[in-house]
Order: structure tokens, then sequence, then C-alpha cells
């Protein structure tokens, strides 16, 4: 089985959340190193990142939150995918997340949380590991 192109990651900013320095440097970096990335932009609702990434038929979605929402809006965008047959998509995050939280978004079906500190060198070696093509 071989790989069928990019790895394509949908970057998110879901919510009110207006700080996107940080995610346009993750998408930046995924980029670099050979993804394709869309970024959706900010205030994006769950439903308009959810229709982008099947639209696109990405490999992942990366949701970028700073606003205190995450547990809300992790959920509705796992619940969305499963509701559109599309839970194939590996959603992982990160942003300010408390460290109690990690544990029970990870049991929801979040597939990784990085917090801040993270290297970006981090988020694509584990994106390369653990996210690839979906097959066709």
């Amino acid at each position: 089985m071989g790989v069928s192109g990019p790895i394509r990651v949908v970057v998110a900013k879901p919510g009110l959340d207006g700080h996107d320095r940080g995610v346009k440097i993750i998408a930046r970096a995924l980029r670099d190193a050979g993804m394709e990335v869309i970024y959706t932009g900010l205030h994006q609702t769950p439903e308009q990142i959810v229709d982008t990434a099947i639209q696109e038929d990405a490999d992942a979605i990366g949701l970028s939150i700073l606003s205190g929402a995450h547990n809300t809006l992790f959920a509705r965008v796992l619940e969305l995918l499963r509701e559109r047959d599309a839970a194939d998509i590996k959603v992982f995050g990160g942003g300010i997340i408390p460290e109690d939280d990690i544990a029970p978004l990870k049991e929801q079906g979040v597939a990784e949380i990085f917090t801040p500190g993270a290297t970006t060198n981090e988020i694509v070696t584990w994106i390369h590991t653990h996210v690839g093509p979906i097959p066709a």
C-alpha cells in the first residue's frame, strides 16, 4: 500500500478566538514538511471546519483553541465527523488546554493535544507517524 500523495491537513481556528499567529506558524511548518495545508481562517464553526475537511479530502484536522471552549468545540467537530461518516479524519489540537482536560479529550477521540512549548518539529513528526493519506 503506497502513499497516494501528500498528507492533507485542514488547520482551523474555531470559535471566537482571534489570535492566529501560532496557527500560521504551524501551517507554514506543515507546508515546509511537504504537507498540503488548508487554513480556514479565524472564527470558524465546527460545521464549517468539517465541511472543509470533507470537501478537501483531508487526512487530518488541526484545531488551535486559545479561548477556553476546547471541550465543546472538539466534541462538536468529532460528533460532526461521525455523523458525516468521516471519523477516519484524525483530529488533533493545540493551544491553551489545561492538563486535566487532555485525557478526557483523548477519550472522546482527539488523537493528540499539543500544549504551549510543543515545537513545530514535534507536531510534524507526530503527523508523519500517526496520520497518512486515507487509502482510496
